[in-house]
């Protein structure tokens, strides 16, 4: 029900700093995941990834978002967490 750029940049502003708050939770479980995998070939682990992307998929057709551009942003998101994990992994080994 916005009505001014003003109501929707606060609320896109409340939205991102949400999102942050939940980026940052789910890069913890992938430093517990850089701790719990035995081997550095399980970081990569593409049929989880391929389950992640197909799971969001069917979250944004429930809920509205074009699940391409869900899809887009999820696969960038795992790619990161795969990156990060590798970075954890070597870190604590």
């Amino acid at each position: 029900d916005c009505r001014t750029m003003q109501e929707v940049r606060r609320g896109v502003d409340r939205l991102d700093e949400r999102i942050v708050e939940l980026l940052a939770e789910r890069f913890r479980y992938m430093e517990a995941a850089a701790r719990i995998k035995p081997s550095r070939d399980a970081v990569r682990d593409e049929d989880r990834k391929s389950d992640v992307l197909a799971k969001v998929e069917r979250s944004a057709r429930k809920s509205g978002l074009d699940p391409v551009i869900a899809r887009g942003l999820y696969d960038s998101l795992v790619e990161a967490s795969i990156a990060y994990e590798f970075e954890r992994y070597d870190a604590t080994r």
